[in-house]
Formats: C-alpha cells, structure tokens, sequence
C-alpha cells in the first residue's frame, strides 16, 4: 500500500482491515479529512485505544467542536436538529454519571438473562416467518427486526406502536442512504412519541424501562423530561443498529468461515459464549467508537493532540492488532484470551452489552439449529455494507436452505 491508505472508499467499506494494518503500522495516531469535511484523529492500536477510551481529558461533549456540531457533523445523526442531544453518549462525569446510574439496573447481566425467554421466544417468530419459504434476506426478516422489538419490550413501547418504531429506526439505519433529511425527521418522530409516552406512563406505571426513569425522577433524581426522552432515544439507538450488525456481520463470518461454522453447529451450547466474543472482536458491529474531542493538549500513542480536537478511536483496528491477540486475522472461536474492545472500555463501556450478547447468542444458535443448511445466496464479494462512520453493517444479506415447517 502507498502512503495513502485508502481511507473512506467503497473497497474501504467493504473491507477495512487492510487500511487499519497500514496505519497501525506506519500512522497509529493519524489525522486525517472524512467524508463530512470534519478533521479528526484515528487512533488505531489496541493500547493507544484502549488509553484513549478511559481518557477524561477526551471529552464526549460535541460541542467543544462547535462549528461541526451546529452542522450536525458530529455526534449522533440527526440529534443536533432535533434537540434531543441530552444522552449519554454525549456526556462527561458528573451528568453522565448520574444518568447512568439510573438506567444500570435494567442492564445488569441478570436482568438480561430475565428477558431470555422473550428474546428466545421474538426469534423463533421471526425464523417462523420465512423457515417454509427457503430463502430470507437476513437483515431485514431477521437482525433488524429482533433487537427492534426487543429494546420496544425492554422500554415499554406498546405493540401497536412498535411497527412506527420500526419504521423510524430504518430510516436512521440507512444514513444517507433514505432520503434527504430522513435521519433528522425520524429523530424528531422518535423524540415527540417518547415525550408522549413518558406523559401517558405517568398515570399508568409498569416495570418497563421508562417507568423506571419516570419513578427515578419523581423521587429526586432530578431527571427531566427531556432528559428522560434523550436517553429513551439513545438505548434504542445504540441498543437496536448495534446488536443488527452484531447478529448480521456474526452470520456472514460464519457463512464464510464453514469450518467454525460446523464446530458451532456441533456444540452450540459449549461454545457460544466465546463464539460470540470471537465474531465481536473479528468483525464486530461499530467500526469506531463515538466522538471524543480533546479538553486540552492531549498525548496519544506519542503524538500529542492539540485541544478541541475531534478523536475516534477505531475499535475494528485495534479488536485486529497483533501487538495484543495472537494470530489477529484469524478465526478462533475458541479464543480464550480475548479482551476485545467492541463494547469499548471504561465509564463509557455500553451499557446494553449484556443484552446485546444475550441477543447474538440467542439469534445465532437457533438460526444454525433451525435452517442447518444455510448458505449465502450471493457471493460475499458482491454483499454491500451501509455507509456511515460509526457502525459497521450490511445492507443485505440474502441467504438460502431447505424449506422447514
């Protein structure tokens, strides 16, 4: 590769890794223009990532980036024009903690395990509805749909609300794809139906979510209503595209790796915790992690970082450095030693990553159990990946096997 690496083009999307190898090698802590116009810093080796990450002086507030974020450059798409930047992804210590804190309980390991016969039961209906025709469009029957109505449950949407859920939460999917202003326009959809929900839970709490943000606020946790739409909005956000790419990119590693895809099949239970790990860490669903911006100047992997800097830390490169896992390139679902970065790491690790696992194991056993036969209906080569700087994902995946029952 020459001295540039070739970021940001359609074999880039396709396929990363390439361009992360020359960079964590010749330009680990590289500046560089994305396709916005916004200049920002890659940081592309796991120990300068994983520093980076815990890093207080790196800000989540976009606004100290000012200009980018009145042009909605920064942060979560669609957020800046629809008012609802108010979450956590956007928040330092001590507003981030305090929010944090309130939603915690509804993601420990524990309560994910609780809602395993919903998710259990959510995937079976979805594998129900295409297992007779002998063909499916994996994303769209299936990874899109499940995390959808999972998070819907988890919040407490009702379910005749939650078909207008799924048609927003497509609409932000596709980043630029849809159409123009689309992201915006579900944003603020999503924002007006979570204020009116919080207002009608009000009289009629459950043991949702959202009551559980309502009972926090009305005993003094001063969380304001805005604030509680905000973080409604960012669970769903964070907790539906993330676990879409986890379940769709997980398949097609497996489809393209039939080897590992046959020691699965064959000892499910024994392995898919690790397998799941394994597929996060080899191609997982967010290709870097959420905006960060220097407070002041900032070392970084023997570069310093001047302040008010934007920093996104690349956890598809640093989950594939070899300075930190044996044979990083390779396959091993059996890998033990595998402190992968996909849920990033310190006060801002992902707070749905129990659920998000609890998801991907769930989805990916039973699909293997229940169509044994599954096998890709186009070449790999040819699939296409969505576009968008944070999330790594495919437009389609179609896929074929024998009709079942």
């Amino acid at each position: 590769m020459a001295d540039d690496p070739g970021l940001f083009t359609r074999e880039f999307v396709a396929d990363p890794y390439p361009a992360y190898a020359y960079l964590r090698e010749h330009a680990p802590v590289h500046r560089t223009t994305l396709p916005s116009g916004v200049e920002a810093w890659l940081v592309t080796r796991y120990a300068d990532a994983r520093q980076a990450l815990a890093d207080q002086r790196l800000s989540k507030n976009p606004r100290h980036s000012e200009q980018a974020w009145k042009q909605g450059k920064v942060g979560v798409p669609g957020e800046q024009r629809s008012g609802i930047g108010a979450h956590l992804l956007n928040l330092d210590p001590p507003d981030h903690t305090r929010l944090r804190r309130l939603v915690s309980k509804a993601f420990t390991p524990r309560r994910a395990e609780e809602f395993r016969p919903r998710v259990q039961e959510l995937t079976d209906r979805l594998i129900d509805g295409f297992a007779a025709v002998g063909e499916a469009d994996l994303i769209h029957d299936f990874a899109f749909p499940l995390p959808i109505y999972a998070v819907c449950d988890l919040l407490g949407v009702p379910e005749e609300d939650q078909a207008d859920f799924r048609t927003w939460a497509g609409m932000m999917i596709r980043h630029g794809a849809g159409p123009r202003g689309g992201v915006a326009r579900a944003v603020r959809h999503m924002q007006g139906y979570l204020k009116e929900l919080i207002h009608r839970k009000r009289g009629d709490l459950g043991d949702d979510l959202i009551s559980g943000l309502i009972r926090a606020s009305d005993h003094g946790e001063h969380l304001t209503e805005d604030e509680a739409a905000a973080m409604a909005f960012i669970l769903l956000f964070a907790g539906f595209e993330t676990t879409v790419n986890l379940i769709g990119n997980g398949l097609l590693t497996l489809l393209t790796h039939p080897e590992a895809r046959a020691r699965l099949q064959d000892e499910p239970d024994l392995r898919v915790a690790a397998a799941i790990e394994e597929l996060l860490r080899y191609d997982g669903p967010v290709e870097l992690a959420t905006w960060r911006f220097t407070t002041c100047d900032t070392p970084v992997g023997g570069v310093v970082i001047p302040a008010g800097e934007p920093v996104l830390v690349v956890l598809a490169s640093a989950d594939r450095d070899p300075r930190r896992f044996a044979d990083a390139d390779t396959l091993d679902l059996a890998r033990s030693d595998n402190p992968h970065l996909a849920f990033g790491h310190g006060i801002h690790y992902c707070i749905g990553a129990p659920l998000a696992r609890l998801e991907g194991q769930i989805a990916v056993t039973t699909l293997l159990r229940r169509l044994p036969d599954l096998e890709l209906a186009e070449p790999a080569a040819e699939l296409r990946w969505r576009g968008g700087l944070i999330m790594r994902g495919l437009q389609r995946l179609p896929v074929r096997f024998t009709p079942s029952p």
